[in-house]
C-alpha cells in the first residue's frame, strides 16, 4: 500500500513539475551564457615575421625593411651578405601576426593565428610563414607561430594593367599555428573568491545568482555586489574549484525581466526588433513627398527677315506627388508580430521603419530601449 502511494503522487506531481518548467523556461539560463570570470579572459599576442615562398607577389624593392630582414634571418644562420649588396626579394613579404591565447593556456597547446601583410605585397597565397615569436603586452614571449597559409582570396592580373580581386589575397590565417611555450599567471587559483561578471548588468538577475548558488552551496556562499558582479566563495583546492565552477556553469537562473531593444545600423539599414517590445495606443501614419523637376530646352529662332537673334530658352517641368496612407491605430500592448505586419502594410522601408519608431519613441509609446550602431 505504502508504495501504491508513493507512485500514485510521483504521478500527481511529474505534470505540474513539467508545467512550472515549461511556464520558466523563456526567463531561465544557463548562468556560462549570462556571466564572464574575472581572471579568466583572453589575452592578445603579436609578432613580426615572413612569408616566404611566395610566387612573385611579395614586397618590392621599395620596401627596405623587408630585405633587411631577410639579411638579418640569414646572417643567424652563419651567412653574411655585403653591405653594398640589396638583396631583390619577389617571393618574400613582412608581415603582422597576431593570436589571442585563451585563459590557462599550458605549454604545447595550439593556437589559431591570423597573417596580415604589412608591405605592397600583391597576396600571400602559397606562402608559408617562417618561425615568427609572439610578444604580450609585457613584451614576453609566450608562443612561437610557423606553417603555410590559408589565404580566401585571390588577385589575378593581365599584361594591359587589369586586374581583378576575390576577398583579401595579402591576409591569411594559420590553424593550430602557433604553440604555447609558456602559460601566462592568472590569480585565479589563489584568490578566495571568484568574482562573476554579468554580459548584461541588471539587479534582478544578479539577486537571483546570489539566491540561486545559496540554496544550491548553502547560506552566504555568494553577494551581489552590484547590478554587474556576483562573488562567490569557491574552495581554494584547484581540483574541488574546478568542480564548483563546472556546477556553477550548469546552474539556470531566472534572469527576470529584461530590458526590450530595437537596434538601428545607420550604415546598413538594418533594424532588428528584439522580443519583448510593445508599444501603446498610439495612431500612426507615414507618406512619402516625391519632387521631380524634368528639365528641357528650347530653341526661339526669328523669321528670315526678322532682324533678331536666335536663342536657347530653359523650360522646367515640376511634379509634386504625396502618397496617402490611411492612418491605422495600435491597441495597448502590441506586441512583434503585430508591429511587422502593420509596417508591412504601408510598404515601408527599414528607413521609414526607423522613422515610425523614432517618433514612437519620442511620444512615449515605444516600450523599448532605441540603439544605434
Amino acid at each position: 500500500m505504502f508504495k501504491q502511494l508513493i507512485i500514485l503522487l510521483a504521478v500527481l506531481v511529474v505534470p505540474f513539475m513539467f508545467v512550472e518548467t515549461a511556464s520558466a523556461e523563456t526567463n531561465e539560463r544557463h548562468l556560462i551564457d549570462l556571466v564572464d570570470i574575472q581572471g579568466l579572459r583572453d589575452n592578445q599576442l603579436i609578432g613580426y615575421g615572413l612569408v616566404v615562398g611566395l610566387d612573385g607577389t611579395g614586397d618590392r624593392n621599395q620596401v627596405k625593411f623587408t630585405s633587411q630582414s631577410v639579411t638579418n634571418m640569414l646572417r643567424q644562420f652563419g651567412l653574411q651578405l655585403p653591405d653594398n649588396i640589396d638583396p631583390k626579394l619577389r617571393n618574400v613579404a613582412a608581415v603582422s601576426v597576431h593570436a589571442s591565447i585563451p585563459p590557462l593556456a599550458g605549454p604545447g597547446q595550439t593556437i589559431d593565428v591570423t597573417v596580415s601583410s604589412i608591405g605592397d605585397a600583391k597576396s600571400l597565397r602559397g606562402g608559408s610563414l617562417v618561425m615568427t615569436p609572439l610578444r604580450a603586452i609585457d613584451g614576453q614571449i609566450y608562443a612561437v607561430a610557423q606553417g603555410s597559409l590559408v589565404v580566401a582570396g585571390v588577385k589575378a592580373e593581365g599584361r594591359s594593367g587589369s586586374s581583378i580581386t576575390v576577398n583579401v589575397p595579402t591576409t591569411g590565417r594559420i590553424p593550430g599555428g602557433a604553440i604555447v611555450e609558456e602559460e601566462i599567471p592568472s590569480d585565479f587559483v589563489s584568490q578566495p573568491k571568484v568574482t562573476l561578471n554579468l554580459l548584461r548588468p541588471n539587479f534582478t538577475t544578479a539577486r537571483n545568482i546570489s539566491r540561486q548558488i545559496d540554496d544550491t552551496f548553502g547560506p552566504d556562499t555568494a553577494m551581489a555586489v552590484s547590478n554587474a558582479r556576483v562573488e562567490v566563495s569557491a574552495p581554494k583546492d584547484f581540483e574541488q574549484r574546478v568542480i564548483f565552477m563546472s556546477m556553477l556553469e550548469d546552474m539556470t537562473v531566472d534572469i527576470g525581466r529584461q530590458r526590450a531593444r530595437v537596434v538601428f545600423n545607420s550604415r546598413t539599414g538594418t533594424v532588428v526588433v528584439g522580443n519583448g517590445v510593445r508599444i501603446g495606443r498610439a495612431a500612426v501614419s507615414h507618406g512619402n513627398l516625391t519632387v521631380t523637376i524634368a528639365e528641357s530646352f528650347n530653341v526661339s529662332q526669328p523669321n528670315a527677315f526678322g532682324g533678331g537673334n536666335t536663342v536657347v530658352t530653359p523650360e522646367s517641368d515640376l511634379n509634386i506627388s504625396h502618397e496617402r496612407n490611411p492612418m491605422f491605430i495600435w491597441p495597448e500592448g502590441v506586441e512583434l508580430e503585430t508591429i511587422v505586419s502593420a509596417v508591412n502594410s504601408l510598404g515601408a522601408s527599414p528607413d521609414d521603419l526607423i522613422a515610425i519608431l523614432q517618433a514612437l519613441h519620442s511620444s512615449g509609446a515605444l516600450d523599448a530601449e532605441l540603439v544605434v550602431i
